[in-house]
């Protein structure tokens, strides 16, 4: 099982090379493994900047929460990209986003897997009705038609984040099959409380799909 955080923070546009050097250099030179990290996925939708971090082991239960030994050095050096998102930020803390809800079905989990970053909007304290549709949802028979094996859910403020992981070969032959009833049915009860990040550019569910502009992965 992997655990995952999930950092949200506003970004320059066009610095995604810039920050993407950064932590290249210091995933190369120093050892985010041994703090538990054993992968680390930055993307870029829009301003925004998303960071996800996987470690072997709930970082509650390791009390291992940070993402990389230069935190400090990292921090100064993409300090003029990268800038907090939350209204009530304080501390590094408060750019983790909060899982609310978190799907994964029954029996061995799939080995060759694809990993896709959505997001949106949500209606402040609708968490726990977006979960619920989810939930409804999972219970049925679109998961498995997806070929899902996984989905959290993220929200700080007022960001949305769905990380979606998919069996690599069922994912790209379903991509596009937003036609299906049972997935218009979601949309339709997500619309209350979901609505799209930047609704001015909005042209359809792709456009929700945050870009991968770096990744790492532990050799050891």
């Amino acid at each position: 099982m992997v655990f995952r955080n999930v950092i949200v923070c506003h970004m320059v546009p066009g610095s995604e090379r810039t920050v993407g050097d950064v932590f290249g250099y210091y995933d190369r030179t120093t050892r985010p493994q041994d703090l538990g990290v054993i992968g680390r996925i930055l993307l870029s939708h829009e301003d925004l900047y998303i960071h996800v971090i996987e470690r072997k082991q709930d970082p509650k239960v390791s009390g291992q929460t940070r993402g990389l030994p230069a935190f400090q050095k990292i921090a100064e050096a993409i300090a003029p990209y990268v800038t907090p998102y939350p209204r009530y930020w304080k501390n590094p803390s408060d750019s983790v986003a909060k899982e609310f809800y978190h799907w994964e079905p029954d029996g061995e989990p799939a080995t060759d897997t694809t990993l896709t970053l959505i997001v949106g909007r949500i209606k402040p304290g609708a968490e726990p009705d977006v979960a619920r549709i989810f939930a409804e949802s999972d219970a049925g028979p679109l998961p498995v038609e997806l070929g899902v094996t996984g989905r959290w859910l993220y929200s700080i403020d007022d960001v949305y984040v769905h990380l979606l992981e998919q069996d690599a070969s069922i994912a790209e032959a379903t991509r596009h099959n937003h036609d299906k009833p049972a997935f218009a049915k979601i949309m339709e009860d997500l619309s209350p409380y979901i609505s799209p990040y930047r609704p001015d550019t909005w042209r359809g569910p792709q456009d929700a799909v945050a870009k991968v502009f770096y990744r790492w992965r532990a050799e050891d």
